[in-house]
């Protein structure tokens, strides 16, 4: 057969050198990730099989093989699974690029050790190219079932490799390591000694739900000996929890989710009955890097009776739980289930709602028990539940009774609604809330400053999701969520009695240059008016009390759809110099032309101040630099 040569690509080229110069200090993982690769492939297999009963292939005896020939040196692990085709083993083996190298290389160099490093390999889909940490060359011979032909993969991990067709390829995969010389002070361990594999299997593959077969040593005159399998094939969620580790849970939790990490909570679930389910559900203790992209893979895997259905099942999670890892198990679906199905299943749907209630009981439980596991949770993952407030109704009091907010009651304390709730002051009938990009930017907001000259406390929102979810919630115990920067505002009736024979005083007085500038500024806003929440800045710019806020009106036209732009209202502080200037020298001149870059700038400094951008910031520098070159 003829045999081809092919360069490795520039991002790959540097992965495999990192993979050769030994970046990982547990160099053992390279054979978790050939065990879990040949598991996936039976996996596959059993499906398709399930799917098309026409298909050529032998699914008697699915297994992993693990063979050692210690003259050579060589260690395979083989399967009998799906295998691949010519043209699959060029995409999916010779060009790495398509299992995310970039992003791989990016995460290993700002991990801070060999532990951190570790979960990078599968995360990143690059598990394949672990096995040139511990050898010299790696030959891959695989063969499609159903198909005839097999094909012949080999490098030695530089800049090529090379591809063959071949004709005497078994069903699967066998992927065979010419290993290194054992170097313990490298953690390169001899790799052709039985005990260590069976160490490393049971460490990391225990729970492999097909058998890991190894021929052990034959001794002088002994007959050739049977295979010994070497992991037990329990499956961990259906063994009582006196029966588990917990390391042997953090390994499962590893396999699923190709995170080095351990998970921040484990959940068990069984439910009996009508209908018969088992569930191993882990909360991770780190945000996965893509857990707000779109192509994002939900970490929950299908089972029918211990046989694997599908990985990343959206039916048993809501999105906004997405972040959950595990395993559910039912007894009572068909084989030969689909995506498509499982949407409309009603038992799908009870368990959706089982599994939600669970998860959300547990981050509960943690809340309440230990407040620091409760702070890693919420800072990971909070975002992301937020979305719930919006998309799941059913469960919003059981959401709001885990979030916490940033609040200006204290700076390093988040607050749940409860607990604002019971800090509100007398007469005070709303909560009271702020979007915007950053804490310190919108505690600065001019907004703020009657909320902070009365001490009335203000929640801090500054995650995307807070524009939306507050106006899907509205209200909470009763009291009415409302935002700093919309309608209008008035605090002095909620303590102190102002003197409304002053305030119609200042309407009178003001209400010339109101008039005068709602003209002047008719394109950009719809009203003019005096402020009750402004104590230190001239002017800011609010939102009618059923506007949508100009980061909301961003966020709908960012996802596509067109939203009309809305006008807003510019509010003026009556105590401050700049306003009564401005409006002494309306009354007093005749020729109020000369006003009308004042007011113009007045506006702009209010859009400013909270965050937004002047809509002609040519002509906003102009202005300022003609007003600095008259002062001096």
């Amino acid at each position: 057969m003829t045999t081809e040569t092919f360069e490795f690509q520039v991002e790959a080229r540097q992965l495999l050198q990192l993979m050769i110069h030994s970046v990982y200090s547990n160099k053992d993982v390279f054979l978790r990730e050939l065990v879990s690769n040949a598991s996936d492939a039976l996996d596959k297999l059993r499906l398709e099989k399930l799917r098309d009963d026409s298909l050529d292939a032998d699914v008697s005896d699915l297994h992993i093989e693990i063979d050692i020939d210690k003259d050579a040196r060589t260690l395979t692990v083989r399967d009998n699974g799906i295998g691949m085709s010519y043209d699959e083993v060029g995409q999916l083996i010779g060009t790495i690029a398509n299992s995310g190298t970039a992003g791989f290389l990016k995460e290993l160099r700002e991990a801070q050790d060999g532990a951190g490093a570790e979960g990078l390999i599968g995360q990143f889909g690059v598990g394949f190219y672990s096995g040139f940490m511990v050898a010299d060359e790696v030959t891959l011979v695989t063969r499609h079932a159903g198909e005839s032909q097999g094909t012949r993969w080999t490098s030695r991990g530089e800049s090529t490799y090379t591809l063959e067709k071949v004709d005497d390829a078994p069903q699967g995969t066998s992927v065979t390591l010419h290993l290194k010389p054992a170097d313990p002070e490298n953690q390169l361990h001899d790799y052709t000694s039985p005990w260590t594999i069976r160490e490393i299997v049971k460490r990391y593959s225990d729970f492999i739900t097909w058998p890991i077969r190894m021929v052990p040593e034959q001794g002088d005159g002994e007959d050739a000996p049977e295979p010994e399998t070497l992991n037990s094939m329990k499956a961990l969620w259906a063994r009582s929890r006196d029966e588990v580790s917990d390391d042997e849970y953090h390994e499962l939790y590893k396999h699923i989710s190709h995170d080095w990490r351990e998970p921040l909570e484990t959940i068990r679930l069984q439910a009996e009955g009508t209908f018969e389910y088992q569930a191993l559900l882990f909360v991770p203790s780190h945000a996965p890097h893509d857990l707000f992209t779109r192509d994002f893979k939900r970490g929950v895997q299908l089972y029918v009776k211990r046989v694997f259905i599908m990985d990343d099942c959206e039916a048993l999670l809501p999105p906004y739980l997405r972040f959950v890892k595990g395993v559910v198990d039912a007894q009572d679906l068909s084989l030969n289930v689909s995506r498509e199905i499982l949407q409309q299943d009603r038992h799908i749907r009870m368990m959706q709602r089982r599994l939600t209630k669970k998860v959300l009981s547990t981050v509960k439980e943690i809340k309440t028990k230990d407040a620091d596991r409760y702070a890693t949770f919420w800072r990971e993952f909070g975002t992301v539940l937020k979305e719930g407030l919006v998309t799941d109704s059913e469960n919003r009091d059981a959401i709001l009774a885990v979030a916490s907010f940033a609040t200006t009651h204290a700076e390093d304390e988040p607050t749940t609604l409860a607990q604002y709730v019971e800090r509100m002051k007398d007469g005070q009938e709303d909560i009271y809330y702020i979007t915007g990009e950053s804490r310190q930017s919108i505690e600065n907001s001019p907004h703020m400053e009657a909320f902070r000259d009365k001490g009335i406390e203000v929640l801090l929102l500054t995650d995307a999701v807070d524009e939306v979810w507050v106006d899907a919630v509205g209200e909470y115990e009763g009291k009415k969520l409302r935002s700093v920067v919309k309608g209008e505002i008035d605090l002095d009736g909620e303590k102190d009695e102002k003197d409304g024979g002053e305030r119609e005083k200042q309407a009178e007085e003001y209400a010339g240059l109101l008039g005068w500038m709602r003209e002047r500024l008719d394109e950009d806003i719809k009203e003019v008016r005096l402020s009750a929440r402004l104590t230190v800045s001239p002017a800011c710019v609010v939102s009618d009390a059923h506007d949508l806020t100009p980061a909301l009106e961003n966020m709908y036209r960012a996802m596509g759809q067109e939203v009309p732009r809305t006008k807003r209202i510019l509010e003026l502080n009556p105590d401050h110099p700049l306003v009564k200037n401005l409006n002494q020298a309306y009354k007093e001149r005749e020729d109020h032309s000369g006003l009308v870059e004042s007011a113009e700038l007045l506006h702009t400094l209010a859009v400013l101040a909270e965050g937004g951008q002047p809509k002609d910031p040519a002509r906003f520098v102009k202005l300022v630099a003609d007003r600095l070159e008259r002062t001096l």
